[in-house]
């Protein structure tokens, strides 16, 4: 019987992004499950418990991306959380992303071999 894949959460209000990012994923060995706004991402996060997370920063709303991390805290996830932000370098040196739930952040436009080294370090595939 096949390894099951490893499911990442893609939350993004661009769908070229959603397109883009999900077809780096799945090229990558990942099943991915996608969402265009953060509340659309809350319902898929329910009902799919994904491996891991990666949500942009800035949706519909300015914040609604940190909101949605803020979300995914109360409700007990464990899963690991990456910002996907076009504000992703400055984010990475003057913030600490661990203070806000995350587990890293990606910079917008987010580099193919980057993002997949980094879920192989944590997810493995």
């Amino acid at each position: 019987m096949p390894e099951a894949k490893p499911l990442v959460l893609y939350v993004d209000d661009d769908p070229d992004y959603v397109e883009v990012v999900g077809n780096i994923l799945e090229s990558g060995g990942y099943a991915v499950a996608r969402a265009g706004s953060a509340e659309e991402g809350l319902r898929v996060f329910k009902r799919s418990a994904p491996d891991l997370v990666i949500v942009d920063l800035m949706m519909e709303e300015v914040d609604s991306g940190a909101a949605f991390v803020k979300e995914l805290r109360l409700l007990g996830n464990r899963a690991p959380v990456y910002m996907l932000s076009s504000v992703g370098e400055s984010m990475n040196l003057s913030a600490d992303h661990a203070a806000l739930g995350l587990a890293g952040v990606f910079q917008k436009p987010v580099d193919a071999a980057t993002l997949l080294s980094v879920l192989r370090a944590r997810l493995g595939r």
